[in-house]
């Protein structure tokens, strides 16, 4: 019997729209790159210390500067012994500096940027969830769900907003542009509905950088219910799609512009090749990622 994912997410839905070769390889064969990417470990380590500082000074009522160095020390503890490419600036010493570079532009002690109180006395830090969509699961029969995890829910210009961190190299017009439309958030959105919170949007803090310098810029759009209902509907035509391509195995290529973007697709040799199989045990090997607990087990 074919695998198929039991949970569902952002990363999966653009992988689809992208090319649903991609996601087979990816999500439902479970291929993944043996080099990992300075990029996503960097990402998570950034993301690590980001929720040690955030409980440490909300939850536990630390101040500011010992909030700060838990965080630092969460985010070099996760980045470890990876060892950084000479060609990246997403060294563990320039991860620190840029983790108190956003601190320093987003003080805590400003108080207008508070993770929001749920469910009695919870607050909004790492907030995740995982609905039931009407689909059941092609082998195991159980509904299939779809789930996120957002870094912060946030109490700002007296609404509640979803907020998101991302570290990148470049900002710039088109990086502030790439959001306001953004699947992941919008789906952010509706998990969040679903679990009973009003979110009037998002808001993305992205922090660049590079070897000699930090950069950073906030972009806030907005989701209205019509949007979340909107993207709802495509959403479950789009996961219709995925399970008539389980059901036939024809997982179409896309053989264009997915290809080459973002750097290039990571199985570009494997789609290149007549035979595949090669390329994918010697590049790849097979690994679960769980969307909902941030996890990757080996297969």
């Amino acid at each position: 019997m074919n695998p198929f994912p039991n949970l569902l997410d952002s990363s999966m839905l653009a992988s689809f729209k992208s090319c649903p070769a991609k996601f087979n390889l990816e999500y439902v064969q479970n291929w993944k790159a043996k080099a990992p990417s300075v990029h996503l470990h960097a990402g998570g380590a950034f993301a690590h210390g980001m929720e040690a500082t955030r409980r440490a000074y909300y939850e536990h009522n630390e101040d500011a500067e010992t909030a700060i160095a838990k965080g630092i020390s969460a985010l070099l503890e996760f980045y470890g012994n990876f060892e950084c490419p000479e060609d990246s600036a997403k060294s563990a010493h320039r991860m620190a500096g840029a983790f108190e570079y956003y601190w320093a532009n987003y003080p805590l002690e400003r108080g207008d940027f508070e993770p929001i109180v749920y469910a009695g006395n919870k607050r909004g830090i790492e907030f995740s969830f995982s609905h039931p969509l009407p689909f059941n699961h092609p082998i195991t029969g159980e509904p299939l769900v779809y789930c996120g995890r957002m870094d912060a829910i946030v109490n700002y210009l007296n609404s509640a907003f979803i907020c998101d961190e991302k570290t990148t190299t470049q900002l710039g017009a088109s990086w502030a542009k790439q959001w306001t439309l953004r699947s992941q958030f919008t789906g952010y959105a509706w998990g969040c509905r679903e679990s009973g919170i009003k979110v009037a949007g998002v808001i993305v803090r992205g922090i660049s950088i590079l070897k000699t310098q930090y950069g950073t810029a906030q972009d806030i759009s907005y989701r209205p219910d019509w949007m979340i209902d909107k993207w709802y509907n495509e959403l479950l035509s789009w996961v219709e799609d995925m399970l008539h391509c389980h059901k036939t195995q024809i997982w179409k290529h896309n053989f264009d512009h997915a290809c080459a973007e973002y750097g290039g697709c990571g199985f570009t040799n494997v789609c290149s090749s007549q035979d595949p199989q090669p390329w994918l045990e010697t590049g790849f090997e097979q690994r679960y990622w769980n969307p909902l607990l941030r996890t990757e087990t080996k297969l």
